[in-house]
């Protein structure tokens, strides 16, 4: 009933607490639909994760600035959010707080996004039982990995990426200057 992609971001969030693999994970499920056809309660999804991971890193610049965005998103985006399987009011009003926490820099705490539909809380719960994971964990803040993993993955993938893009601009420019001459 739900994708496969939300189930792992959920289990991330709730059991893993690993935000730069919700980001991730939602990230990539989004930009598998064609640009014109991609959901911003996706991007209001990723947003909430880039905003805690940067908040238990102590950014709360950043943080602020995600989850101010994250809470514009899936305030207009309501019938998505409740098709999620989520409270769009408890949502909401839960960021929110969380925002007026981070606006007055207080420490990060794991919170739990509002699941109101039984069998997606079901689903989730089986799958962190049969990972031997349990819903619902407090971050591991000691985990130095986990709080940076943005410097200490590898990035060899993403890097040959960006050349290969770059090498392809670069040849559709020359063909440009080619045929001005």
């Amino acid at each position: 009933m739900y994708p496969q992609p939300y189930l792992e971001y959920l289990i991330q969030f709730h059991a893993e607490r690993d935000y730069f693999e919700c980001h991730e994970i939602l990230e990539e499920y989004w930009k598998e639909s064609p640009p014109g056809e991609r959901k911003a309660v996706w991007v209001g999804l990723i947003q909430i994760a880039v905003s805690l991971y940067h908040q238990r890193r102590g950014n709360f610049a950043g943080a602020v600035k995600m989850m101010g965005s994250a809470i514009g998103i899936l305030k207009r985006e309501r019938t998505d959010v409740q098709s999620l399987g989520l409270d769009p009011d408890a949502v909401i009003q839960t960021l929110s707080q969380l925002l007026a926490e981070m606006e007055d820099r207080k420490p990060y705490r794991s919170i739990r996004l509002p699941i109101s539909d039984p069998a997606l809380l079901d689903a989730c719960q089986k799958l962190c039982s049969a990972r031997s994971l349990h819903f619902d964990s407090e971050s591991d803040l000691l985990d130095a990995f986990l709080l940076n993993k943005h410097t200490q993955r590898d990035r060899a993938d993403v890097i040959a990426e960006r050349q290969r893009r770059l090498a392809e601009r670069s040849q559709q420019r020359s063909r440009s200057t080619d045929a001005d001459k």
